[in-house]
């Protein structure tokens, strides 16, 4: 075969463009001893290649390795249900706290219920002040911001 047809079928061959037929005929003149001295640096590959098209795979697979996975992940989700039933079980076991009615601001006294409100209500008046102190800074800026714009 001539040198400038293997050249256009190396070339077809890197563009992934070959046919079974024309890789067959690239293996067979690779294989050759009379491989043109310029395109002897592909003879490695394709020997490589058929090389690597003999090998078998020498380890037995196991026809119950499936089924051991399975069984593997049937224990896995077992072992997480008991887990959380475990849990569950803990959780609801723990020591209740009593509520006691003096935590939750309750007041017998309307006298005490009065101040307490009433101090309250300052604080929130108080931080409320600040806020609105805030907020004419910003009414200031747009008021002359419109007069430059002006």
């Amino acid at each position: 075969m001539g040198s400038n047809n293997i050249e256009q079928l190396l070339e077809k061959y890197f563009e992934g463009a070959t046919t079974i037929n024309e890789e067959k005929l690239l293996k067979d003149y690779f294989s050759s001893a009379n491989v043109a001295p310029h395109l002897q640096q592909y003879q490695a590959m394709f020997g490589y290649f058929t090389q690597a098209q003999t090998e078998e795979y020498s380890k037995n697979i196991l026809p119950n390795a499936v089924a051991k996975t399975n069984k593997t992940i049937w224990w896995s989700v077992a072992a997480s249900l008991v887990l959380m039933f475990g849990i569950g079980i803990a959780i609801q076991n723990l020591p209740q706290k009593e509520k006691v009615s003096g935590e939750y601001g309750t007041c017998d006294n309307p006298e005490v219920a009065l101040q307490e409100t009433q101090k309250a209500l300052d604080l929130v008046s108080e931080h409320l002040n600040v806020g609105i102190k805030s907020v004419s800074y910003i009414n200031e800026y747009e008021n002359s911001k419109r007069q430059i714009l002006k």
